[in-house]
């Protein structure tokens, strides 16, 4: 059985906003919007590596709420899985610190007004009740 790579995303809410990142980089993927995350290292749990890459990404600090229900494949023996967040009080305001060169606060009637990344779709209809909930 081929190992699977998993790979954490984040729905980060704040006031009924879901946070959206806009990649820089690769270049197959730079200018497409993506949930921030990365991938889960050796010995680490998915919720500890979200934390960490929200920490490494964005410089913020934020606390994992719940698993978005689904997977979603990205490329060749890496799945994408989700999780709702929140930052935690006093936490900074994120800024593109790595990988991306932009982000938006999408309210949900503006959700589908960025290019998300194909992978990333499944995950962000699956990320919208958590905005139904103002969380």
């Amino acid at each position: 059985m081929t190992e699977r790579i998993v790979v954490v995303g984040a729905a980060l809410v704040r006031g009924g906003r879901l946070l959206a990142a806009r990649r820089s980089a690769p270049p197959d993927l730079a200018g497409r919007w993506e949930l921030p995350g990365g991938k889960v290292e050796q010995g680490e749990t998915p919720e500890r590596a979200l934390v960490r890459e929200l920490r490494e990404e964005l410089g913020v600090e934020a606390e994992v709420l719940e698993r978005v229900p689904g997977e979603w494949p990205l490329k060749r023996g890496y799945v994408l899985v989700v999780w709702a967040a929140r930052l935690l009080p006093g936490s900074a305001e994120p800024r593109p610190l790595e990988d991306h060169d932009e982000l938006r606060w999408l309210a949900p009637e503006e959700i589908w007004d960025v290019d998300w990344l194909d992978q990333d779709v499944g995950a962000v209809k699956g990320a919208l009740p958590w905005l139904d909930a103002g969380a």
